[in-house]
């Protein structure tokens, strides 16, 4: 049985106040880290940014807004077709500021990515082991 799923999404990127251009988004899912949506934004072979996201959280933002912190998410509508609007805030500018990006996706593709992932690990059925996440985090110490 096939225990993760990834794919690769162009989605546009918008920083400050400028225009929208694409990027790589390589989504990933693993059963071992049953909560978590990886992404990994790269652009030209490099990578500018890894984000962990809450799997129940990026469905939710499909149909509501959701998050507070360093991670938004909202569906927008751009016409023809539904977007994830996903908003994230980095780390702390020198004016005082933080650095935010906001990424669009396409809804079908985020819906498609999310079913293939609950065919990994239904909703509700997702298991971590305590033990050895204590163990993770003692060994670190």
């Amino acid at each position: 049985m096939n225990t993760a799923v990834h794919r690769t999404l162009v989605v546009q990127l918008q920083t400050g106040d400028t225009d929208r251009f694409p990027v790589l988004a390589h989504f990933g899912y693993d059963a071992d880290d049953p909560f978590a949506v990886t992404v990994v934004f790269s652009h030209d072979g490099r990578v500018l940014a890894r984000w962990t996201l809450d799997r129940q959280m990026v469905g939710e933002g499909l149909t509501r807004p959701v998050g507070v912190g360093d991670v938004r998410m909202r569906p927008q509508s751009r016409g023809v077709w539904d977007e994830l609007r996903v908003e994230l805030l980095g780390d702390d500018r020198p004016d005082g500021g933080r650095h935010r990006a906001v990424v669009f996706v396409w809804a079908a593709a985020v819906q498609a990515f999310l079913r293939e992932t609950y065919a990994v690990v239904r909703p509700g059925r997702e298991r971590v082991c305590v033990d050895d996440f204590l163990a993770e985090l003692t060994a670190e110490g």
